[in-house]
């Protein structure tokens, strides 16, 4: 027997909702941190300046900059308008299911069967339309993010060239410095100075519908 679809909570496809990187957000919260420390306390990890030696988080760059928050607030948008796509096909179906549980108990077994399969096979359409705006929303971002970071490599190589520095590390991976080492604030500095927004639609893609799709238009006699 087809087994009917279970209503189930909004599909979410904010995959970037919440910030231009993942884990941005986190990034952004210690530079901030960091930043409003009045004075190292005797545990804080830090030492001289070590001459040529710099650091920077292009995370923090890319969540701070205007750039990389006007992507996010780009990507949101994106995101609410597909999910609101995804709502509309899907909260029809949702009632029919309803709507056809409540006759079950009342409904000859081969009726009940013949009714759920087009929901079932709707549902799954709706349910691979989902998928393929969460990829096509993943591929905006990480082309939004290569724009982002192709207008950032000359800033951060003039800034890196201003300050000296013979070696770069990126300042996750660094448990302790000195502040002056790091170049992320000049990085955004200069960033902001050369761009401020960005704009972008959302990425279309193939859709990659399974094989087993072609089995629901012709089912099998029994």
């Amino acid at each position: 027997m087809t087994r009917l679809p279970v209503p189930v909570g909004p599909i979410c496809l904010a995959l970037l909702a919440g910030a231009i990187l993942a884990g941005s957000a986190q990034a952004q919260a210690p530079a901030k941190a960091s930043a409003a420390a009045p004075a190292s306390s005797a545990n804080d990890l830090v030492g001289p300046a070590v001459p040529g030696v710099c650091l920077l988080s292009r995370d923090a760059v890319f969540a701070d900059a205007k750039v990389g928050q006007a992507a996010t607030i780009r990507l949101q948008q994106i995101s609410a308008l597909a999910q609101s796509e995804i709502d509309d096909e899907r909260s029809p179906i949702v009632t029919e299911v309803k709507a056809l549980e409540a006759q079950k108990a009342t409904l000859p077994a081969a009726q009940f069967e013949a009714r759920s399969k087009p929901l079932a096979a709707r549902w799954d359409a709706v349910q691979r339309k989902a998928s393929l705006r969460a990829r096509e929303i993943e591929a905006t971002r990480t082309k939004a993010l290569a724009t982002i970071g192709k207008e950032a490599q000359p800033v951060i190589a003039q800034v890196y060239a201003s300050h000296k520095c013979g070696i770069l590390f990126a300042r996750e991976a660094v448990l302790g410095g000195n502040p002056a080492a790091d170049l992320t604030p000049d990085v955004t500095a200069g960033l902001d100075a050369k761009i401020t927004t960005i704009t972008f639609q959302r990425e279309v893609l193939p859709d990659e519908a399974p094989p087993a799709a072609k089995a629901l238009s012709a089912p099998k006699a029994k």
